[in-house]
């Protein structure tokens, strides 16, 4: 990976605030339209700037970011990484953050980076710098509830399968971004089956697809891990997204 790149939070660099959301990504359409998620985002941006990770190269562009959240694990009612995955563990970001509960462990909630600059190692670079943030900042362990990078092409294989499929060659996750937190010392912890869930009308599933929504049952939709359930009845669609949760003991 290139020498001239630097890696930083937004609480030290605020002025990327704004070219941190101009960064082409590749999440599906359909993603970048859940409001939920959007406004989470937002709000991690504005008011937890030190949990947010930004990369530029030597010309000043963002390139790569990485949006975290602290929260207290080990209290009573938790212990366990929740089933409903990235949308659980951000409620109980923010409950915390509202309640003055003291957090115990950091979870990653997004890890992008930009198409010109994929494959070149800086995914790996990114997964270090957080274990980096979550230890100096006295937390225990990492944790993240992945959206596996090769699943959708995979939609109707269960997680439960794909999660745990490993290389022959080295015995590696067959997955590469679930192998790229392995490399850097993670665990597999568990699948998150609810971890984000993305509902919308016919009208809106048609317009971030391109794909007709015509007919009762699932849909398989490009860039989805699992098809999208489709009621021309009702008129509405929903997407549950399972993730894997990964942890990484500091």
């Amino acid at each position: 990976m290139d020498d001239d790149l630097t890696i930083t939070t937004l609480a030290e660099r605020p002025g990327l605030r704004d070219p941190l959301w101009r960064m082409p990504n590749t999440w599906p359409e359909f993603m970048r339209n859940e409001p939920l998620g959007t406004a989470d985002d937002e709000r991690i941006v504005a008011e937890l700037p030190e949990y947010v990770l930004v990369v530029t190269d030597s010309r000043g562009e963002v390139v790569a970011r990485a949006l975290s959240v602290p929260f207290a694990l080990d209290v009573d009612g938790r212990r366990e990484l929740p089933p409903t995955g990235w949308d659980h563990v951000l409620v109980w970001a923010f409950s915390d953050a509202l309640g003055g509960r003291k957090a115990d462990t950091m979870s990653a909630v997004e890890t992008a980076v930009a198409p010109g600059v994929q494959r070149r190692g800086l995914s790996g670079r990114l997964v270090r710098a957080l274990r980096e943030q979550a230890r100096v900042r006295g937390f225990k362990e990492l944790v993240a509830p992945l959206r596996p990078s090769a699943k959708h092409l995979e939609p109707d294989t269960p997680m439960s399968e794909y999660a745990f499929r490993s290389r022959e060659a080295d015995g590696l996750p067959h997955d590469p971004w679930i192998r790229v937190h392995i490399r850097a010392g993670a665990v597999i912890g568990a699948v998150a089956p609810a971890s984000r869930t993305v509902s919308g009308s016919l009208d809106q599933w048609r317009a971030w697809t391109g794909l007709p929504f015509d007919s009762d049952g699932p849909v398989t939709v490009p860039g989805a891990l699992v098809p999208v359930h489709c009621s021309v009845t009702h008129g509405h669609a929903v997407y549950t997204e399972p993730n894997v949760w990964v942890r990484h003991r500091l």
